[in-house]
């Protein structure tokens, strides 16, 4: 059953990574503003945020299993919406509900994996799910782009929603439910506060947090810079495919073992501080070979920092409240997705530096970080 969680996490994050090249063009093709095509692209994130968060709850209340099959079989008829949208307006609405419905996904795989790994080799468990990221972030921008190149748009909105209903089939007949609850009573956002709390969980929320600030700024900045240096989209492609594929080494070959043979949180802190050193340096650096081995470096502090902060959170929560876990964690992500190509986007107007914010960002956290790991140590 492992295995097939590993292929749902594939399935769950390809949805997302597939969309990526089209969605922006596809909005304008239906007359929205470069203003509504901005927050079409931004809604998936913050709506993710409310699916994660609400759909953490109802993972410990209902169990893993009818959360994870509820919210394969709504996102695959929600993706056959996308085809039928006549206006950006509708567009928008569809993206929402979209980022809702599959706010459930992750939270509710992560818990699953969490339930099943072991402790001594749960770092390696982490480990491998992120290797099923990185497949789905290689694969899923070039299988989209392709798609909507040689054909339509809507085969990749057909595509998904055939392979998320697929998804469905295989859940409701091989996945077995890992935690059964008797819990009756009403969401309340009390019920989080624990959890909020814990220092374990703030420090890989703050950690999720960083990351997606360096990759939301990674994915609006990087294109600006190989422009100015007269290249072409093909050599951005390239230059985020190096990092997903040194991150994709370190998951799934024996090199592996570090996340269960050294902290959790040393490792966060020191692949935080690589991606800000790279950030830092993008500002200034404009020679290919140079940018192509800050990318080789950011791909290892890629590495470092994902199955460390999983693995914080596997930990740190119980079966009784993992799912509330995940989602607090997931929020965190879908939050500095939206907010890393804001923020790189405003400091790249204002200082003509759109790394300036994510480099700062970076390095502060990682501070954050080393301090608090520091006093929960002390207290323990």
């Amino acid at each position: 059953m492992t295995n097939l969680l590993y292929f749902i996490i594939v399935v769950s994050f390809l949805d997302t990574f597939i969309q990526l090249p089209i969605i922006t063009p596809f909005a304008l093709s239906l007359g929205a503003t470069h203003l509504l095509a901005g927050s079409i692209v931004a809604i998936y994130s913050l709506s993710n945020m409310i699916g994660n968060v609400v759909g953490g709850h109802l993972i410990d209340r209902f169990g893993r299993k009818k959360l994870l099959f509820t919210g394969m079989i709504t996102v695959s008829i929600t993706l056959l919406f996308y085809p039928i949208a006549q206006t950006g307006e509708q567009l928008l609405l569809i993206r929402f509900l979209h980022g809702l419905f599959g706010g459930v996904l992750i939270p509710a795989a992560f818990a699953y994996v969490g339930d099943h790994s072991k402790t001594g080799s749960r770092g390696k468990t982490m480990a491998l799910t992120g290797g099923a990221i990185g497949i789905a972030a290689i694969v899923g921008p070039a299988l989209g782009g392709a798609m909507a190149a040689n054909g339509k748009v809507e085969y990749v909105f057909w595509f998904v929603a055939i392979l998320f209903l697929i998804c469905s089939v295989l859940i409701s007949k091989f996945v077995k439910e890992s935690f059964v609850t008797t819990e009756k009573g009403k969401f309340t956002f009390t019920q989080f506060t624990p959890l909020l709390k814990h220092p374990l969980i703030i420090q890989a929320s703050l950690a999720a947090f960083a990351l997606m600030i360096s990759n939301g700024t990674l994915a609006f900045a990087l294109p600006l810079k190989v422009n100015e240096m007269g290249m072409s989209s093909a050599t951005t492609g390239i230059l985020l495919s190096t990092y997903g594929v040194v991150a994709l080494i370190i998951f799934l070959t024996p090199l592996n073992r570090i996340y269960d043979r050294f902290s959790s949180i040393g490792l966060v802190i020191l692949g935080i501080s690589f991606i800000g050193f790279v950030h830092v340096m993008l500002n200034f650096v404009n020679t290919y070979w140079i940018i192509l081995l800050l990318m080789l470096v950011y791909g290892v502090g890629f590495a470092f920092i994902f199955p460390a902060m999983n693995r914080i959170v596997a930990e740190a929560s119980t079966k009784m409240d993992r799912g509330k876990a995940y989602g607090i964690f997931y929020a965190f992500f879908s939050l500095g997705a939206v907010v890393g190509s804001f923020v790189s986007g405003a400091t790249s107007e204002i200082f003509g530096l759109p790394f300036l914010s994510s480099a700062f960002t970076m390095l502060l956290i990682a501070l954050i970080l080393f301090i608090s790991s520091r006093r929960t140590r002390k207290s323990n």
